[in-house]
């Protein structure tokens, strides 16, 4: 029952738990201790600290409560509040699995599926997302890789790319083509994908921040079960947006909480400092009254974030409301990132390393900018978003296109 009320005290008493809560369980200096490690410290620091929210109930609180979920809404909104307030790491790792494999295991899965994964996530299976391709990043649904049915399975073939954390993942969400000849949304199939079946190569892409999070995927004849088709075949479209909508509310509710705490303190911070001049850019009115702007707007934003939670939870959600606030987010990071690089001036540019369990404002400005690229292309592009937008939200005439 996650949307069942609460009265103010009740909300009130849970708050305060949860930040008794952080005050004993955050690690002290994560940050520092995230800064600069290898990959194998990077996996065992996130799966321990994946635990430690789950014993407290933190893990997946947006699950049903027979999966280990059932936090109301209300609930949920105050967790991610004081998680962020209290600078907590980021289930960066498992981020995936708890969101989009969730929800299409629930909204698509046969009860095998959700047995056989469900309390595996709990228990720390990770998983990546085999969408996007070389020749189908915004237009996903041109995907070109094969599943040609094969006795009780598929074979597959074919490449996905910006596959986020694939290097460590034991599962993969996988759209492949079932029918070349259907238009190009008709022909598509979902599978759940076990990263350690032959003929699977994983390369991590070396990023302009020196972090390799994203990989290739290339699948060279690698045999799926029928038992790994999610939905029915060729109706995989349909079955991908459950997954697309797992990025929609308390997702972001928690991004924009971040942003909204450590991101606008710490670049608070950075024009408060002496500048080139010695004196802090904090005093010069420009700078001033950019960061006000950046205030009201994140202020906006946290505000449509929790309108979204709540009018979701309520089924009174609009068809464009995920993209408005996909498309203020994403924008609004890129800003913020652009002027804190440009008021930390040189030194910005020389910081060369980032907490690996942050999000994308860890105060390494330059790093961070170079990172809100991630918002404002991949998942849609803010041209796609304002499509959306226009089309479903606005009623404008839609564009003419195939498929």
């Amino acid at each position: 029952m996650t949307g069942a009320r609460r009265t103010a005290q009740d909300v009130g008493e849970f708050r305060a738990e949860v930040r008794e809560w952080c005050r004993e369980h955050i690690p002290a200096g994560w940050r520092e201790a995230q800064t600069g490690v290898g990959e194998e410290e990077f996996v065992a620091f996130q799966k321990a600290w994946f635990q430690e929210l789950r014993r407290a109930g933190f893990a997946v609180p947006h699950w049903p409560a027979e999966w280990g979920g059932g936090m109301p809404v209300a609930e949920q909104i105050v967790l991610y509040q004081e998680l962020a307030a209290h600078d907590a790491p980021r289930l960066v790792l498992a981020f995936v699995a708890i969101h989009h494999a969730a929800a299409t295991l629930l909204a698509a899965g046969t009860d095998e599926q959700r047995r056989r994964h469900l309390p595996a996530i709990l228990d720390g299976e990770i998983w990546v997302q085999g969408f996007s391709e070389p020749g189908a990043g915004s237009d996903l649904a041109a995907l070109s890789t094969t599943a040609r049915r094969q006795g009780d399975g598929y074979v597959v073939n074919g490449q996905k790319v910006w596959a986020s954390g694939a290097a460590h993942a034991d599962w993969c969400l996988l759209l492949a083509r079932t029918d070349p000849d259907a238009p190009k949304r008709r022909g598509i199939s979902y599978f759940l994908l076990d990263m350690g079946t032959p003929g699977i190569d994983v390369r991590p892409v070396r990023q302009a921040t020196g972090e390799s999070h994203f990989c290739e995927i290339f699948l060279d004849d690698v045999v799926i079960p029928r038992t790994g088709l999610v939905g029915r075949e060729n109706e995989g479209w349909r079955v991908a947006q459950e997954t697309l909508g797992a990025e929609r509310g308390m997702t972001m509710l928690e991004l924009a909480e971040r942003l909204g705490n450590a991101g606008f303190r710490w670049l608070v911070e950075t024009c408060a400092r002496s500048g080139l001049s010695g004196a802090p850019p904090l005093e010069d009115p420009l700078v001033a009254d950019r960061l006000a702007g950046f205030e009201t707007e994140l202020t906006a934003l946290r505000a449509l974030c929790r309108d979204l939670v709540e009018r979701h939870d309520a089924g009174t959600s609009g068809p464009a409301d995920a993209s408005v606030v996909k498309l203020f987010y994403s924008e609004l990071l890129q800003r913020m990132t652009a002027f804190g690089a440009e008021i930390a001036g040189p030194a910005a540019h020389a910081e060369l390393r980032k907490p690996l369990s942050s999000g994308w404002e860890s105060g390494a400005w330059a790093l961070d900018f170079i990172g809100s690229w991630e918002w404002t292309i991949p998942g849609g592009t803010s041209e796609i978003q304002r499509t959306i937008i226009g089309e479903r939200g606005l009623g404008l005439p839609r564009e003419s296109r195939s498929g």
